[in-house]
């Protein structure tokens, strides 16, 4: 058995014992009951919250990729296997039902999200095509709309913008009329359309997934808080005492997603006026949510809205405002609890944007800086080898952008 085969909760117990560690111990260090952690090694509960994961790893002082089995080092170039997802993804006959139960499949889309926000891609790419295969057999949306997302998402950053759109459509499609996966797979379209330059087509389908499950804007109220008070209040996440955890936070947070989507798009679309609308409209949203547990793996929060204003910035070739708001939100605890694939992302993002209004410097530090971070999004996209090639077109390049360009194998 590789330690990829491991299970993670054999993994936590494992560290347990070489810290000298009992049950009741690291349960007191994570303010959880001994029966939790019993359950967790065992594999009886799932581990499938970035968040939990990076909570135990502090506490076990080891890195989160560790307990999940990862190798620390990432190989440069494509992951090889992407046929198997077209493939899978191509199969039109319904699979025999599989052998895993509901909650087992449950698990395994629970571990491809883990991975995939980890910035596991190659492990990501062997894992897909099997998923779907148990995910169509079992013939549940639930299951089955987070797996083409999933794949979607991947298919993003394999530059494979064509086959991530038809992802996220079959989303779409198996969500039907249940409002909230369709919300959820609405994200997903937005990301390959605008992956295949289709701004203004991103823009649309946001803002109308958006419209269906938030309350339209108010012109009376849209200056205090993107036009989600007044009228609206009932329709608030949480009431005024806090309570943030209640049903619809989630539901908020699907939303603000959207709009900061569609504020990319609009971005894209050198709509600059109506990028920043939608920031503050989805920051609007932001400040509703005071803590809500992020069960459509959407991230949203004040820092998503925040890194939207330095990327539009940057695309209205605002170059000192972006590098100003850039340089600020990075120095932020709430950008160190994001996972590591949305910080690598938006690095490469912000320094494909640097590079738009000829800032080399800019470019550069953001890629190292992604490289550190998350290195499958430097070595493994062939977007950010094509940003690695310009800036390192540059007599002398930039310092750290010489060593990526040779380790995804280019040539100055």
């Amino acid at each position: 058995m590789t330690n990829d085969d491991v299970p993670i909760g054999r993994r936590v117990a494992r560290w347990r014992v070489r810290r000298s560690m009992t049950q009741q111990m690291l349960a007191d260090r994570l303010r959880r009951s001994k029966s939790w952690v019993d359950k967790v090694e065992r594999g009886v509960r799932a581990l499938d919250r970035y968040s939990v994961i990076q909570e135990l790893a502090h506490v076990l002082r080891v890195d989160p990729e560790v307990l999940l089995g990862q190798q620390p080092s990432t190989p440069a170039g494509t992951p090889a296997g992407v046929d198997d997802i077209r493939a899978a993804l191509a199969r039109y006959d319904i699979p025999q039902a599989p052998a895993q139960t509901p909650e087992e499949l449950r698990r395994q889309v629970g571990y491809a999200w883990l991975t995939y926000q980890h910035a596991h891609y190659g492990q990501l790419v062997r894992l897909l095509p099997g998923l779907l295969d148990a995910a169509q057999g079992a013939q549940s949306a639930e299951l089955l709309v987070p797996a083409y997302r999933i794949t979607s998402s991947l298919l993003v950053k394999l530059g494979e913008a064509d086959l991530a759109w038809l992802a996220a459509d079959r989303a779409m499609a198996t969500a039907a009329d249940n409002q909230i996966l369709a919300a959820t797979a609405a994200i997903s379209v937005a990301q390959a359309l605008r992956a295949a330059a289709q701004h203004h087509l991103a823009l649309t389908a946001t803002l109308n997934a958006a419209n269906r499950i938030l309350p339209l804007p108010s012109r009376r109220v849209d200056h205090e808080v993107g036009g989600f008070r007044g009228d609206q209040s009932a329709r608030q996440p949480h009431d005024q005492r806090g309570e943030g955890k209640g049903k619809g936070a989630g539901e908020w947070a699907l939303g603000g997603t959207l709009l900061v989507q569609a504020a990319l798009a609009a971005a894209g679309c050198g709509d600059a006026r109506r990028a920043g609308e939608l920031t503050d409209r989805a920051a609007g949203v932001a400040a509703t949510l005071r803590g809500y547990d992020d069960t459509h793996r959407t991230s949203f929060g004040p820092i998503a809205v925040d890194l939207a204003r330095v990327l539009s910035a940057a695309q209205r070739g605002d170059a000192a405002e972006a590098l100003q708001r850039h340089s600020a939100v990075v120095r932020r605890e709430a950008w160190r609890r994001l996972p590591v694939e949305y910080r690598g992302a938006y690095l490469v993002d912000v320094a494909r944007a640097y590079l738009q209004v000829g800032d080399l410097r800019g470019a550069a530090r953001a890629l190292v800086d992604a490289d550190s971070v998350a290195p499958a999004e430097v070595r493994c996209r062939p977007l950010a080898r094509t940003v690695i090639a310009d800036v390192a077109r540059a007599q002398p390049a930039p310092a750290g952008v010489a060593r990526l360009a040779t380790l995804v194998g280019l040539t100055r």
